[in-house]
């Protein structure tokens, strides 16, 4: 299959690991962050963790859009379904992702909500045409990837001057997350979380373009290397970060030439900047309060902005004490340092947002990775 065996090749993924252990310096240690949870599922599925030197550690980032949606965001969609009468429409992994009150989507739809599983925001829109009686609310996440998406939607509803439906938008972006980390006590007073370069996401930079990590490089010395999903392509993507880290350089290279443009797609990026505009803060599970580093609805077309036609108010609320997923998502820990990984918390009973999304980095430790733990006793 073209652009899909290419990229997953044994042979070439064995030549790939000899070069990376041959030039990896052994006399130091490399800590590279994959900010994009498909990158860490990747990592998982195809054990590329074991076939990387004991020197070279790759670290989580906070690039899955499921695990990072706090609590207080999904408290919003379950008053407005249980309490409002509205229809609720959200993506599948959002249904199961715990709320305040031991609540999520799927047991806040078992009381009796009408909550809906759609495949596109597109969906939404239709359900909204169809029942015209009924308040039908969108419920966006995510990152640059599925903006776009969101923003044609609430033109289009503004285009046929659709009167029932509105979007509660939770889009995030990703260069001031990036930036967060950086600018975080645990990477810049402690040391806590040691970072010499980024796997770049894939398809943000679709959309983004290149150019948005350019000061990640500039300005803290970060050298950034945007990757697509396949293993090969993970694989060629920590080799060239190891080779410009081993040569002192920063700078930002583009492993997924392929999809990927210096300038991104200008016309999804007219679209979102047409609809959206930047909040001065909105808070992330695991970062806290990150300013400048979401989107909201712009006043010309508040009247599909469901905050305003509902009159929400935000309230955070605290992950569970035991809970994990902030540290995790921070790169502090890793998913085998939270008591409750794989014992009550698995995808089958989340506990925290990280074990929910096939991209969190519990989930797919659990899934791919978990057996490694385990110490091989010779019979």
């Amino acid at each position: 299959m073209k652009y899909i065996d290419e990229f997953r090749d044994g042979e070439v993924a064995r030549g790939l690991a000899q070069r990376i252990a041959d030039e990896a310096d052994t006399g130091r240690r490399y800590h590279f962050m994959e900010f994009c949870g498909g990158h860490t599922h990747a990592i998982s599925r195809y054990g590329i963790a074991e076939l990387l030197p004991a020197h070279l550690r790759m670290i989580h980032g906070p690039g899955c859009p499921v695990c990072v949606l706090p609590i207080g965001r999904i408290d919003q969609a379950i008053a407005l379904a249980l309490e409002r009468g509205v229809i609720l429409c959200t993506y599948g992994d959002v249904m199961r992702v715990p709320a305040s009150e031991t609540l999520s989507l799927m047991r806040a739809k078992a009381r009796g909500a009408d909550i809906r599983m759609v495949y596109s925001a597109a969906d939404a829109l239709k359900l909204a045409r169809e029942h015209a009686d009924r308040e039908v609310v969108f419920l966006a996440i995510g990152f640059e990837t599925t903006t776009p998406p969101t923003a044609l939607v609430i033109r289009q509803a503004q285009a046929e001057q659709l009167a029932n439906f509105s979007v509660l938008c939770n889009h995030v972006l990703t260069p001031s997350a990036i930036t967060h980390i950086l600018e975080s006590p645990e990477v810049r007073q402690y040391g806590t979380v040691p970072i010499d370069g980024f796997i770049g996401p894939a398809h943000v930079s679709i959309v983004i373009g290149a150019r948005p990590y350019e000061h990640f490089a500039q300005e803290y010395r970060k050298p950034v290397v945007i990757a697509g999903f396949e293993p090969l392509d993970v694989m060629q993507a920590i080799l060239m970060l190891v080779r410009q880290v081993n040569a002192g350089r920063a700078e930002v290279e583009n492993e997924f030439t392929r999809a990927v443009t210096r300038d991104g797609n200008l016309a999804a990026q007219a679209v979102v900047s047409q609809v959206f505009e930047l909040r001065s803060s909105f808070e992330w599970r695991g970062l806290g309060e990150v300013p400048y580093s979401a989107l909201k609805i712009r006043p010309a077309f508040e009247r599909y902005d469901a905050e305003k036609r509902f009159g929400l108010v935000y309230k955070s609320v605290p992950d569970h004490k035991q809970c994990q997923c902030g540290a995790i998502l921070r790169g502090v820990k890793r998913p085998t340092d939270c008591k409750l990984f794989g014992t009550v918390c698995t995808p089958e009973n989340p506990m925290g947002s990280c074990m929910v999304s096939s991209e969190g980095a519990c989930a797919a430790h659990y899934t791919y990775g978990r057996f490694r733990d385990i110490p091989v006793v010779a019979a």
